[in-house]
């Protein structure tokens, strides 16, 4: 059993990205074996040429990393914890090369699952024949903000205080934190995934502040993100953002925190309004907005965090008009619709289902 183990765990960091590489190289400076994985090999040329990763800011130090590959079956073959660190978008690619290779005893853990990841990520490994014991589990948010500064270097802003976790068997949640807290003691309990998908606040933020910021960041404006991109009326966006995913949460039974409650419980951030707790997060100081807007922050947030929520919100008659109307700007600006390739209830195979049915899911039934 995995409560049983007193070796350490060995650690699989999927993705080489800002946040890959921050976990990738912490982990490895708090003396985890980790071997890293990315699609791609020019995201790793400088890993294998330095032997390692470089963090500075939060985390400073050299992290020896063991395997760095584009051959995800070397990479998670002696691996205990999977922690994939891409965007929600390339979950179900990474299900698909992970799915001959898992097995059991293996942890799997989406770094965020943004809105039902690690569902969808076990029914695609499903779907492909492995019916291995594997546990599928998804954190509330990443604990990093952390940005790529080098080939093999990154910065580490800040790491969270507190991200809550969940398995798609939420009897198992304590096996899980079990190892996973060898490493990470922020890592806590989340009541299921359900409500760490509800949880998911960049939902909130991400695609209303490009969005509303859209002609600052198409014209190469340098501004910080969470605190110059928020003034008084976005933030009156983001409010109603968060009320409508609030609502729909309800709609399954599910308290989802607000924004400002994850703000203080996740940064010790807190203010009146929204604006103000975020303006107030350390952490969000020297974060600069992107470039252009075919970015994660709404390729990946509307399509795998704002569509789940709306259809889920539409399935149980809660409107969400807010959130409605950000996904059809975002389909205009990025030229996709992002109703048709996001996580609905029709792709998640839940839109039969009762509210019941959903419950029973959400605590552990087997599905």
């Amino acid at each position: 059993m995995l409560n049983e183990k007193t070796t350490k765990p060995k650690f699989a960091v999927i993705g080489a990205g800002h946040g890959g590489l921050a976990m990738a190289g912490h982990l490895s400076l708090m003396d985890f074996e980790v071997s890293l994985y990315n699609r791609s090999a020019e995201r790793l040329w400088g890993v294998k040429s330095m032997g390692g990763i470089t963090l500075e800011g939060e985390i400073e130090g050299f992290g020896k990393i063991d395997i760095a590959s584009t051959n995800i079956k070397d990479v998670i073959e002696d691996a205990e914890i999977i922690m994939v660190v891409v965007p929600a978008t390339a979950h179900e690619f990474i299900a698909e090369q992970c799915a001959p290779y898992l097995k059991d005893g293996q942890i799997v853990i989406l770094n965020p699952g943004r809105t039902f990841g690690a569902l969808e990520f076990k029914q695609v490994v499903k779907r492909l024949g492995n019916d291995a014991d594997v546990i599928f589990a998804e954190a509330q948010t990443f604990i990093y903000a952390s940005r790529v500064v080098g080939p093999a270097q990154a910065h580490v802003f800040r790491i969270k205080n507190s991200i809550p976790v969940a398995s798609v068997r939420a009897y198992l949640i304590p096996k899980v934190l079990n190892r996973l807290r060898e490493a990470y003691p922020q890592f806590v309990a989340g009541d299921n995934i359900f409500k760490t998908s509800f949880e998911n606040i960049g939902a909130v933020f991400h695609p209303a502040i490009c969005i509303l910021n859209s002609g600052w960041i198409e014209d190469d404006a340098e501004f910080q993100f969470y605190l110059e991109g928020v003034t008084e009326s976005v933030g009156r966006v983001l409010e109603k953002v968060d009320l409508e995913r609030i609502k729909v949460a309800e709609s399954l039974g599910i308290r989802a925190m607000s924004a400002k409650e994850w703000l203080y419980l996740a940064y010790g951030a807190q203010g009146n309004s929204l604006r103000e707790a975020m303006r107030a997060n350390p952490g969000y100081r020297g974060i600069m907005a992107p470039n252009r807007l075919t970015i994660r922050y709404i390729s990946e947030d509307v399509p795998s965090s704002l569509v789940p929520i709306a259809s889920i919100g539409k399935k149980f008659g809660i409107p969400t008009p807010t959130i409605n109307s950000l996904i059809e700007i975002a389909s205009v600006i990025n030229e996709t619709d992002y109703w048709s390739v996001g996580r609905t209830v029709e792709k998640l195979q839940i839109n039969e289902m009762s509210l019941r049915e959903l419950r029973l899911l959400a605590i552990g039934e087997k599905m």
